[in-house]
């Protein structure tokens, strides 16, 4: 299977983040883990990154506030943010923020499928 891209995670639960890890796998992308906003903003090569996966809520800075901060240093990378919060308002300061989507845990594989595919846009799995 051919690589698809390099795909951050940042969630800080232990198997949200494993569970998107097997799901990337498995479409042939790398996946890049990480517990904190932090732990990714520290790694040399996001800038590597095809897409970036976040939870909105992590025990530090939030996935929101990550997102700014990429695109305050130039470093904007496309988005989807997880939350286990469906709450509107949060929907709209992600997409404001920067996300191209905004999916509810627990996410539902087919509808984040969709979304890797509009970002990656190399084919079919």
């Amino acid at each position: 299977m051919a690589e698809r891209g390099i795909v951050g995670c940042v969630d800080d639960n232990d198997s949200v983040r494993e569970a998107l890890g097997g799901l990337l796998l498995s479409i042939g992308c790398t996946a890049v883990l990480f517990a904190s906003a932090e732990a990714f903003l520290l790694h040399p090569g996001k800038g590597d990154m095809a897409c970036l996966i976040t939870d909105i809520r992590l025990g530090g800075m939030s996935g929101l506030e990550l997102l700014r901060v990429l695109a305050a240093r130039g470093d904007a990378i496309p988005a989807i943010v997880i939350s286990s919060l469906d709450e509107p308002r949060l929907r709209e300061q992600a997409l404001h923020a920067g996300a191209v989507g905004f999916l509810c845990k627990p996410v539902c594989d087919a509808e984040l499928l969709v979304l890797l595919e509009g970002l990656l846009g190399r084919g079919s799995p």
